[in-house]
């Protein structure tokens, strides 16, 4: 199992010495109140990220965990908010996976070097940042959430906007810091559209005849820059849509990170039906 899961094509990236550590951590946001953690009945938003591809055949029982975890919602005291991101570095293998970029397989290098692990691997699970597991393992993923819920989260608020036009509609951000969440970097906030009921019936590679169906895929991913003010961020972002996407399906998920660290410290959603 261990020898399958870690042959992705790229974990040759280590030895080459691609994949470094990170430097020193310097603060950048300090606060006097000490943490407090999120009401019990209040369940917090937990970002699971997973890494994956349709030419790997370990990646999808976790495909399928990852699905069950968002649509059930069976850990107590969080909100799973799943982002399936799919890695290009399987597409020579016999399968090209229609939903991969390369964007995505470079994020994951990202959380390689923050976690000092020096390789990649899939199917990959990163809760929140700065939790990783293998995506497959329900148990020890079901615990990882719940341990990220008991930490304290800033407050993200997406409310759309109306009359927006509709290839780029637009929802304002609020954000505000009730718990006195303390940073040790940058906080920047990252925009992602998803998008559900998307599956793929594989005609070749190691996953062929099978029909695979997905989580909420990550359809894009863009840094929108620096949140210079925690306590009274209100800002309007403009989201950028395909025609291809199924608007019925579609979501938005903003999320507050550390530039350095990418540790996730707050997160909205909202569903962008017409």
């Amino acid at each position: 199992m261990w020898s399958h899961l870690f042959r992705s094509p790229i974990v040759y990236a280590a030895t080459a010495g691609l994949l470094v550590g990170l430097a020193v951590l310097h603060p950048w946001q300090k606060s006097n109140a000490a943490p407090s953690h999120q009401p019990l009945g209040n369940p917090q938003p937990v970002i699971v990220e997973l890494f994956t591809s349709e030419g790997c055949s370990s990646c999808p029982p976790a495909d399928a965990l990852l699905k069950r975890l968002s649509e059930q919602q069976p850990v107590e005291g969080a909100q799973v908010i799943a982002l399936e991101e799919h890695v290009d570095y399987w597409n020579n293998l016999g399968w090209a996976d229609p939903f991969s970029s390369n964007a995505f397989s470079q994020r994951q290098a990202e959380y390689a070097r923050s976690f000092g692990s020096g390789s990649v691997y899939t199917p990959q699970m990163i809760v929140d940042g700065q939790f990783e597991l293998v995506g497959s393992r329900g148990t020890q993923a079901r615990g990882t959430i719940q341990k990220a819920a008991a930490l304290p989260k800033l407050e993200v608020r997406l409310t759309p906007i109306p009359n927006s036009a509709p290839e780029k509609p637009g929802v304002e951000v609020r954000i505000a810091n009730p718990n006195a969440v303390q940073l040790r970097h940058a906080p920047e906030l990252w925009v992602a559209i998803t998008e559900t009921n998307l599956q793929s019936d594989v005609k070749a590679g190691e996953n062929s005849g099978e029909v695979l169906k997905h989580a909420a895929v990550v359809r894009s991913l863009r840094n929108a820059g620096t949140v210079q003010d925690l306590s009274s961020y209100q800002e309007r972002v403009n989201l950028f849509l395909d025609s291809k996407w199924k608007k019925e399906n579609l979501g938005v998920v903003v999320f507050v990170a550390e530039k350095d660290s990418h540790k996730i410290i707050g997160v909205g959603t909202a569903t962008l039906r017409p």
